[in-house]
Formats: C-alpha cells, sequence, structure tokens
C-alpha cells in the first residue's frame, strides 16, 4: 500500500546555524536513500521555500485568482513529500518515526490507487 509523508519545515531550516542545517540534510538524504534502496520511498521530492509558491483561488463560477506566495496562513509550510511503499498503516507510522528532523512534523496518509 502507498503512504503520502507529508513533510513539514523544521525551525531550524530558517533559524539555525549553516553547519547544522547542512548536517540535519544530510542526515534526511541519507534516510530517503536507505528507504529508496530497500524499496520503500518509491516517490516525492523536497520543495521549494514558501515564497517561490503562486497560489489559484477558484471561485463557484471556476473562475481563477492569481495569488503569490502560499495559500494557508500559518507558521508550518510543506517543505517536501515522499511516496513510501509499506505493508500497512503501522509500517508506515515505524517508518515516519525515524525521519531525522528535529521540530518536523510527518503527515501520513494512504494514497488512492486505482
Amino acid at each position: 500500500m502507498k503512504y503520502m509523508l507529508l513533510l513539514t519545515r523544521g525551525e531550524w531550516e530558517d533559524t539555525g546555524p549553516e553547519d547544522e542545517r547542512q548536517r540535519i540534510y544530510a542526515e534526511i538524504g541519507e534516510w530517503w536513500a536507505k528507504l529508496a534502496s530497500q524499496g520503500k520511498m518509491v516517490g516525492g521530492h523536497q520543495l521549494q521555500p514558501p515564497h517561490t509558491a503562486t497560489t489559484l483561488v477558484l471561485n463557484a463560477r471556476r473562475e481563477a485568482t492569481v495569488v503569490d506566495g502560499p495559500f494557508m496562513e500559518a507558521k508550518e509550510s510543506v517543505g517536501g513529500y515522499g511516496i513510501l511503499e509499506a505493508a500497512d498503516l503501522d509500517e508506515a507510522l515505524t517508518i515516519a518515526r525515524t525521519f531525522p528532523s528535529p521540530s518536523s512534523k510527518v503527515e501520513v496518509r494512504p494514497v488512492i490507487q486505482r
């Protein structure tokens, strides 16, 4: 079964010293590569920072307004996502618990497969 791991940016990404950020990014890269080599991480990407986002706001008449920046007003933002192949939710949660980023959140959500 496939699960999406929605990975939020940690505080350390905006406020931490550069050497600490690079160390954590390296750990995340190693974590990702290990899961990929095991056939568990089957897709996903790191995202550019929130200020690079462009949002379409759609109304009931299917008209769209383009807005620069992320749509949601929140202290947290999505830093990336992964598509995980796991036997079940328990395995997905076990893997998600190992995400090596301090002060981040990992949302685990089943993917609808058609």
